[in-house]
């Protein structure tokens, strides 16, 4: 007879290997999505046991304690107790603990006992502790603990078997092991009880070495040095987005020598008429005008995520905290806040792991402000029209200093922006003290990685396929029709639904410098700010033919001024151009009203920042 499906939870306290253990049991076979009714990624996957049982297993938000003072925490507590709606109840919790460090997950554990489901200790990163010299007895620990514990190498091949063995063994006894729950919020006092229960057990269970490892603590007397560390990291950050331009050139020329040869053969293959001018004009120049900076939004995501492995950082959070502290924010804002650098969706929705809601409110409100990687189409194609590519100071790329520079630029604003919020709104608050346990410097994991690229490339190619494609097709169409009269003289695109709109609320921008077609660009670029670029390119290839539709950067050299230029960089360092975000920023905070402060408020600084820019711009003689 066929086993039901077995359903397990991932269990433990940050930076513990769950994720590197999840990838290792289920490897490809995973889904991510949201959990219901909130918008915490969640993430599914399944595997097949030594002894043909199907298992699920759900990869469950990272936590310190069930008391549920954040959202994440809230998220682990609910699914654990069955509570979550719309989840199975999970068969078997699995406790993933970090070998290296398991004082606090030895005291989650204690408490997660309280729940009375049915339980393993998975004893993960064993090889690094072992090497260490930290000695683990698992017989006496898991008979302290009265579960059973098993040793996991998750990023080694095989290093999960004997997890997976013990997962078959105890899984046909799991109804019979189930107790009841007796768990409720700890206070203060008897959390303390429980962390010394805790110590407790582990000075039985575990021996330390004589001579500690101390290349954890000569690292960071560098990179957390109150200078030095600062140095760092804007080292890591300039040496970032100098990549971004450096290494990522030549698989975008690739890429765009693809897509000029596939619009020129829908040239020579289709007679001039409306479906070669969708396919030329509408699609490849659209569609294929964003996906050209797809290396440079992998690099992005492959420093966050090398970052993230490595361990840097929980100390780069630290290292901002004083700074950070004096704008108003919580140091745990900063983790958020660089993850918004990929995306703000995610970035707002890590503000979950504050525990204090004003604190996660005033980074919410911040994190668009973050250049996140849908605005690097728009940066990338102006700078390289306008900006020249040569070195300064011998070994400096330019271009990727400036692209520097606005990625400065919105940081210094979002700094500023959260200080004015806690003068005129939260006056009488001060952020409470920051506290994060360092984990230790480890070898980032190339699986993990991988599937990290992977996953957001894939999200990426996708927005490319759907949005910024359905949006390309309305461009196409208000550019295309309704068909200039006979006789006309003047570009076809003049007489079009788009020239009308665009010449419409030319009024409106022409005090930054912006002509009808910035216009039309704005509008569908509200749904993703790199739509603007494909609607440029559609605009001005239908305006100016084939070489416009191939050389869209060369285009906009001729067509605007360096002021233009400037001024629609400092259009993008503010711009609230993303409908997705604003229904994020909706929904984490319950409210249309925080939504409508946000989009009013970078509205109003996008404009004046254009404004000045344009004008200062134009009296430098740029204009």
């Amino acid at each position: 007879m066929e086993l039901p499906l077995l359903h397990l939870a991932l269990v433990g306290t940050p930076n513990s290997g769950k994720t590197s253990l999840f990838n290792a049991l289920t490897g490809s076979r995973q889904k991510v999505a949201n959990y219901p009714g909130v918008t915490v990624e969640r993430k599914e996957g399944f595997f097949v046991t030594p002894q043909g049982r199907q298992v699920s297993v759900v990869d469950l938000p990272g936590t310190y304690s069930l008391r549920g003072r954040s959202p994440d925490e809230e998220i682990t507590r609910d699914f654990v107790l069955g509570k979550a709606s719309g989840e199975t109840v999970p068969d078997l919790v699995l406790c993933v603990a970090d070998s290296t460090n398991l004082r606090l997950t030895i005291r989650l554990l204690l408490e997660l006992k309280r729940t009375g489901r049915p339980m393993l200790l998975v004893l993960n990163m064993f090889d690094i502790a072992a090497r260490r010299g930290i000695t683990v007895d698992t017989e006496r620990l898991a008979k302290e603990l009265g579960l059973p514990v098993v040793t996991s190498i998750a990023v080694r091949k095989g290093g999960t078997a004997d997890l997976l063995k013990l997962t078959d063994e105890i899984s046909a006894k799991l109804a019979a092991e189930a107790e009841a729950n007796n768990w409720r919020a700890l206070s203060v006092s008897e959390l303390r009880a429980t962390q010394r229960e805790a110590d407790r057990i582990i000075a039985d269970c575990v021996s330390l070495p004589s001579r500690p490892d101390t290349w954890t603590a000569r690292i960071d007397a560098i990179v957390l040095h109150p200078v030095g560390g600062l140095i760092v990291l804007a080292l890591i950050l300039f040496v970032m987005f100098q990549a971004v331009f450096a290494w990522a050139q030549p698989a975008m020329d690739v890429l765009k020598s693809g897509f000029d040869a596939l619009g020129e053969l829908v040239q020579a293959t289709l007679p001039d008429g409306l479906l070669q001018s969708f396919l030329q004009n509408g699609v490849i120049s659209g569609v294929g005008s964003v996906i050209v900076f797809l290396p440079q939004i992998i690099l992005i995501f492959l420093f966050i995520l090398l970052l993230e492995d490595f361990g840097y950082m929980a100390r780069a959070a630290f290292l901002m905290d004083r700074i950070m502290g004096g704008a108003g924010l919580h140091g745990r804002a900063f983790i958020p806040l660089l993850s918004s650098f990929a995306c703000a969706i995610p970035g707002i929705m890590a503000t979950r792991v504050i525990d204090n809601k004003r604190d996660r409110l005033t980074t919410i409100l911040i994190a668009p402000l973050m250049t996140c990687s849908a605005r690097i189409p728009v940066y990338t194609l102006i700078i390289s029209a306008f900006i020249p590519a040569k070195d300064v100071w011998g070994f400096i790329n330019l271009q990727g200093l400036v692209m520097f520079g606005l990625y400065a630029c919105g940081i210094i604003s979002a700094l500023l922006v959260s200080f004015l919020i806690k003068f005129f709104m939260l006056r009488d608050y001060a952020p409470a003290p920051f506290m994060l346990e360092l984990p230790d410097y480890k070898m980032p994991r190339l699986k993990s990685i991988v599937i990290g690229i992977f996953t957001r490339a894939k999200m990426f190619l996708y927005r490319a396929g759907t949005t910024i494609f359905s949006m390309m097709v309305l461009i196409w169409f208000l550019a295309s029709f309704p068909q200039p009269p006979a006789g006309a003289t003047e570009p076809a695109i003049d007489f079009s639904l788009a020239a009308i709109i665009g010449k419409a609320l030319e009024p409106l921008l022409a005090p930054v410098g912006f002509n009808w077609q910035i216009a039309v660009a704005l509008i569908p670029g509200m749904a993703a700010r790199e739509v603007a670029v494909a609607a440029l390119g559609t605009v001005y290839a239908i305006e100016g033919g084939k070489e416009a539709a191939e050389q869209i950067g060369q285009v906009l050299a001729t067509k605007w001024s360096l002021a233009t230029a400037l001024s629609m960089l400092a259009w993008y360092i503010f711009a609230p151009q993303c409908a997705s975000t604003l229904a994020v920023i909706r929904r984490e905070t319950g409210s249309w009203t925080w939504m409508a402060v946000t989009f009013s408020y970078m509205l109003v600084l996008a404009y004046a920042a254009s404004l000045l820019t344009y004008n200062v711009a134009v009296a430098l003689g740029a204009g």
